[in-house]
């Protein structure tokens, strides 16, 4: 699994330029692209898998809170008999009951973590597709300053 807070660390030394070895920054550029383009891809596979998850669940969820789910998919699951401890419940109701569920919280949860990883190393790739620009105008400004 991706984990956002090293790829913020790693990015933190990735990021930086040599000021004396203007050159050897510039050709690691493919290197760092494709590095980051490998993690941008599998962040946006594990995006969508965790969407696809999300969407059994909730059709699981939709079922066993209708009292359409059948008892022995209930016990797979391990999840309560009665979701409502016996009460009445109102179909207006039931957003409250699927918004206060731990599950579907979690794959919430698991949802904007890896929008995040994503949009995260979106701009990672955005910044390295961009750093030869900084490179250039690095050199153009010791031209300018040393009068060349």
């Amino acid at each position: 699994m991706i984990n956002l807070q090293d790829v913020l660390d790693e990015w933190k030394t990735d990021s930086k330029i040599d000021e004396i070895n203007l050159d050897e920054t510039s050709r690691q550029s493919p290197i760092l692209h494709a590095k980051y383009l490998e993690l941008f891809s599998l962040a946006k596979l594990q995006l969508k898998q965790a969407e696809h998850k999300q969407k059994s669940l909730l059709k699981k969820k939709f079922l066993y809170y209708n009292g359409k789910m059948p008892q022995e998919d209930i016990e797979k699951e391990g999840w309560n008999y009665d979701p409502f401890d016996g009460l009445r419940i109102l179909k207006t109701d039931l957003n409250y009951y699927y918004e206060g569920d731990k599950e579907i919280q979690e794959s919430e949860e698991r949802i904007e973590y890896w929008k995040t990883v994503v949009a995260a190393l979106k701009e990672i790739l955005d910044s390295v597709k961009w750093r030869h620009q900084t490179i250039r105008n690095m050199i153009e400004w010791r031209k300018f300053t040393s009068g060349d």
